[in-house]
């Protein structure tokens, strides 16, 4: 006995069969990766925010202050993929509710930002350059160092910790920490200055790399990367000196590098251009 189809059913199945052969051609759009950048408040963090929400990663921003930084707020007006949260990077209590606000999200890339390299309690301005003075032998304030070392060095190990299973369930696995080459033991710099921030990029550089070993059987890729002398709103006194490099200029390099980064790189310590450097 023969079926007798109707107009209406041949538009159904022709309507059905379209919408099958859409969808088979139709890529399916991978979910954006995430990044959780500390210290977006200013310079090279707030450079990493713009950036990474440009390119349309989910931008997690976080800074310290007690008001949302006008900065932060103009970015987040016009990148809806940005969220900006507070998040004291030397207050566990700050940090861990951070992390448990953030529980079921997977995050792609750490950026452990936030840093502090002289005293700035003078300061009223956000690009105010501070004082190197109290960091010099002879007149070190070591009010000082217990806060830079609180910053640089306490705070990327706690915000690692904290957020080290969002990251493990990600796809990307990475965990970078902006260091710097007065960090390095091997590699000589003129004067004498700068005691306490050199000596906590030199212990941000072995403690990173001490967790990089215990999260090698997790697959987790953590770098240190050096941004080169960058001229940030508090060193743009700077300006014209030789060897200075503009924000966007080293951001942008960094983010190429850390596209470029494998499990292999894990442990290194990496200029803005990929190129490893001694420490």
């Amino acid at each position: 006995m023969k079926t007798r189809m109707t107009c209406k059913s041949v538009l159904l199945v022709f309507f059905a069969g379209s919408l099958a052969l859409l969808l088979a051609i139709t890529p399916v759009p991978a979910p954006a990766e995430t990044v959780l950048i500390t210290g977006a408040n200013s310079g090279i963090g707030l450079e990493f925010t713009r950036q990474y929400a440009a390119l349309g990663w989910t931008v997690i921003a976080t800074h310290r202050r007690v008001q949302t930084p006008a900065a932060l707020t103009d970015i987040s007006n016009q990148f809806k993929n940005l969220s900006v949260e507070r998040m004291d990077v030397t207050n566990a209590d700050e940090v861990h509710a951070l992390a448990a606000k953030l529980k079921q999200t997977p995050i792609d890339l750490l950026i452990n930002n936030a840093g502090v390299y002289n005293d700035r309690s003078a300061c009223q301005e956000e690009d105010c350059p501070g004082d190197w003075r109290s960091q010099d032998f002879g007149k070190l304030d070591y009010r000082l160092l217990d806060t830079i070392m609180a910053v640089n060095v306490k705070g990327p190990l706690l915000v690692s910790e904290a957020f080290v299973e969002n990251v493990a369930a990600s796809t990307r696995k990475i965990i970078v920490s902006i260091s710097s080459t007065n960090g390095s033991l091997t590699e000589p710099f003129p004067g004498s200055g700068g005691i306490f921030y050199r000596a906590s990029k030199a212990a941000l550089n072995r403690s990173m790399q001490l967790v990089a070993v215990n999260l090698a059987d997790r697959g987790i890729t953590v770098v240190m990367l050096h941004p080169g002398a960058v001229l940030t709103e508090r060193q743009a006194y700077l300006s014209g000196y030789e060897g200075m490099v503009e924000m966007p200029f080293s951001v942008k390099h960094m983010i190429e590098t850390i596209n470029k980064l494998t499990f292999k790189d894990s442990g290194r310590f990496i200029n803005y251009d990929g190129e490893t450097l001694p420490w």
